[in-house]
């Protein structure tokens, strides 16, 4: 198999994890098959950066020096907030040379500065995702996944999830296997599927302030097969039901059915990615109840039935 070279593209105040958290996932893979990757650095003049977080990191090599990359990746960081003229333009004429584009965080700002999402599909930070949407409207903005592939060119949301993207890669690259070691040794999961949301249920609500709403909250959560009507919820908080639906919107910023929803939902993608459960004990599991049930909520949420989201997004046997 013909070495790849990986070139992380450094800037002034990049994000410090978002050049680490994926280097470390190509190194491993580099350390479990040798030969497989060349794992190179590079700002514009060659000079050390200074990361949003103070540290300094030194780069290999100017971007102008001679270096065919096979994946090219940008990561995020304050720096992109007004990016650098000089390396948009690098970006633009070397980017479509490389024969796989990537971009972590915010670094999606930088591709797409240059041009090279134009009519693709894309992902970003959250807090991002109006901004690269407003600011660039012949990109796709898609806020609600944690990476997006879209032929050569893969974007993936917040820091941490450059890590989730980097591991499929690497699993695309070399199978399963050495994703697995790589992410057994980071003490990581070895895969996030791309489609998983940005926010679990419990981050896309806020926490309750009041203890026995937090302690419903934890419920929900651990017990998603348990009776979660508003009514049994209520009475395990001590409050009237109408008193509770009140407070939990209020404090968490959803109803207490919009949660549960979420909740289910994500315990039941869990067990499709991660299980060789039937869909009528998952949907037991999950508090669906029947297969029918959860086929319609996966439906709406998703667009696709249990059966399909586990043919797409489990991760393929080991090679």
């Amino acid at each position: 198999m013909a070495q790849r070279t990986v070139l992380f593209v450094l800037f002034d105040a990049v994000q410090s994890l978002d050049v680490t958290g994926p280097l470390e996932v190509f190194m491993g893979a580099e350390q479990h098959a040798p030969g497989t990757y060349r794992i190179r650095t590079a700002s514009l003049d060659g000079a050390p950066v200074r990361t949003s977080s103070g540290l300094t990191l030194v780069p290999d090599h100017a971007l102008d020096d001679p270096l065919a990359a096979h994946t090219l990746v940008v990561p995020g960081g304050q720096g992109t907030r007004t990016p650098d003229p000089a390396l948009v333009g690098w970006l633009r004429e070397h980017g479509p040379r490389a024969e796989r584009l990537v971009s972590v965080c915010t670094g999606a700002i930088l591709l797409a500065a240059a041009g090279l999402l134009d009519g693709r599909r894309a992902t970003t930070h959250w807090a991002y995702c109006d901004k690269l949407a407003r600011d660039h409207p012949d990109v796709e903005v898609d806020p609600d996944p944690i990476y997006v592939r879209d032929g050569h060119v893969a974007t993936s949301a917040g820091v941490t999830s450059g890590i989730d993207l980097a591991l499929a890669l690497v699993e695309k690259d070399l199978g399963r296997e050495v994703a697995l070691g790589i992410a057994r040794h980071l003490v990581v999961f070895l895969r996030r599927p791309g489609n998983q949301a940005q926010f679990s249920a419990q981050l896309a609500a806020q926490t309750a302030q009041r203890e026995p709403l937090r302690d419903v909250q934890r419920w929900i959560t651990e017990h998603p097969d348990a009776d979660l009507t508003v009514e049994s919820l209520a009475t395990r908080a001590s409050l009237s039901p109408r008193h509770f639906a009140r407070a939990f919107q209020s404090e968490t910023g959803m109803t207490p059915g919009r949660y549960v929803d979420r909740v289910r939902l994500e315990h039941a993608r869990r067990l499709l990615e991660d299980t060789a459960d039937g869909i009528e004990e998952i949907s037991r599991a999950s508090g669906y109840g029947t297969p029918e049930a959860m086929r319609r909520a996966f439906v709406k949420a998703l667009g696709a039935a249990p059966a399909e989201y586990r043919r797409r997004f489990r991760p393929a046997p080991a090679r």
